[in-house]
């Protein structure tokens, strides 16, 4: 069982247009309402490759039944906690090239009460589990702490944790040295205080958290695949021939590959196979749809273990 929070989660609203004309006056090609915020993506992609999970998240009132119906609809178990206005929207616009805008908003205002009632409800799920993922933005009124209680109250219960956030938040879960962190390259350039160009940069900042007390780094590089670095080395992957439709989410099914794999035993180089394959299948697909066997059974990636190849970075 793979437990996901969402302490900021979002109704994503995906509209396709042929292109977008700032000022200009648009006709929607079409329009998809799904559930989101990352660990519901995360949960989502799991749960249509039939691996067991539950997601945790804020939702009140009126918007807390809709996103509910959404979850029951994508086979999805989730326990909501009953905070009203949890729940943004979030508006993406994606042209026929691809090309993707976001507009999200930023969340309600919460407190430190709020996030007691979080961890209380993921400690009330983790008998069982293999691992808690804590994942997204942190809401308005919340910050790292949030993560860095998170990765102690799963470790006392002997629950492996991974952390996909950003910012500030990124570096308070760090600090608390989870078994996974997966940042994409800007987020973990971010992290580190200067851009990661290179593959070769990437890698070393990796190294450095992992050095930090962090198990494994699995860092998303858009069209460049992914790697997963460890104390034992690293492992990159890459799809061929992926065309992109929409990059929503495609981060997150990625981690959740990953996590399927590693929970049914894959060593890195299988797991970040995996990952590739089922973040590149969620590219193919509209808006912040997921990836389920289907999909994924036509991508092909390549491996290679370090020393890696050179790869600007520059181009995502």
């Amino acid at each position: 069982m793979i437990i996901t929070l969402t302490p900021n989660p979002s109704l994503d609203r995906t509209i396709a247009l042929d292109t977008l004309q700032r000022g200009g006056v648009h006709r929607a090609l079409s329009l998809r309402e799904d559930p989101g915020g990352k660990g519901v993506n995360v949960s989502r992609a799991l749960a249509a490759n039939g691996t067991a999970t539950i997601a945790v998240l804020p939702a009140g009132g009126a918007m807390a039944a809709q996103f509910s119906s959404l979850l029951d609809d994508a086979r999805v178990p989730h326990t909501l906690i009953d905070l009203a206005g949890a729940v943004r929207t979030n508006i993406t616009l994606v042209e026929e090239d691809g090309t993707t805008t976001k507009i999200n908003e930023r969340g309600r205002l919460s407190t430190a009460a709020d996030a007691t009632l979080m961890l209380e409800a993921v400690e009330a799920q983790l008998t069982g589990a293999s691992w808690v993922v804590g994942c997204g933005s942190l809401p308005p009124g919340l910050d790292g702490s949030l993560y860095r209680e998170l990765v102690e109250r799963a470790r006392a219960r002997g629950v492996k944790i991974a952390i996909d956030t950003s910012g500030d938040a990124l570096g308070d879960a760090i600090a608390a040295r989870p078994d996974l962190v997966k940042p994409n390259h800007h987020e973990l350039g971010e992290y580190v205080g200067h851009p990661l160009r290179q593959l070769s940069d990437v890698l070393a900042a990796s190294r450095d958290v992992v050095n930090s007390g962090v198990e494994t780094v699995v860092v998303s590089l858009g069209s460049h695949g992914a790697v997963a670095v460890t104390a034992d080395g690293a492992e990159h992957a890459v799809s061929r021939g992926t065309i992109p439709l929409s990059t929503v989410g495609a981060g997150d099914c990625l981690l959740a590959g990953w996590l399927d794999a590693v929970s049914a035993g894959a060593d890195p180089r299988a797991a970040i196979a995996q990952a590739v394959r089922w973040g590149s299948a969620a590219v193919e697909l509209p808006g912040s749809s997921v990836p389920g066997p289907r999909d994924i059974a036509h991508v092909t990636v390549d491996t290679s273990t370090a020393p890696l190849p050179s790869l600007s970075m520059t181009s995502d």
